[in-house]
């Protein structure tokens, strides 16, 4: 058991290396994550107006049900 557990955290670590991370390894800092924070913003940014695009939408519809159910 302790044997798979030992080969599989070796295998993880070889997999880890391959990977391509959106960062430079040799910069230090916070410049080494900018194009992280980046990606995170952008993401955010957009969360936040397909929300509000939706919730406008659900808005305007539970109005127009509203008035056509006389609620």
């Amino acid at each position: 058991m302790l044997s798979n557990t030992k080969n599989f955290v070796r295998e993880v670590k070889v997999e880890l290396q391959k990977a391509s991370w959106p960062w430079e390894p040799k910069e230090k800092g916070m410049k080494k994550y900018k194009e992280l924070v980046d990606s995170t913003l952008i993401v955010v940014i957009a969360m936040l107006l397909l929300s509000g695009y939706v919730s406008f939408w659900d808005f305007v519809m539970v109005n127009i049900v509203g008035k056509l159910t006389g609620n």
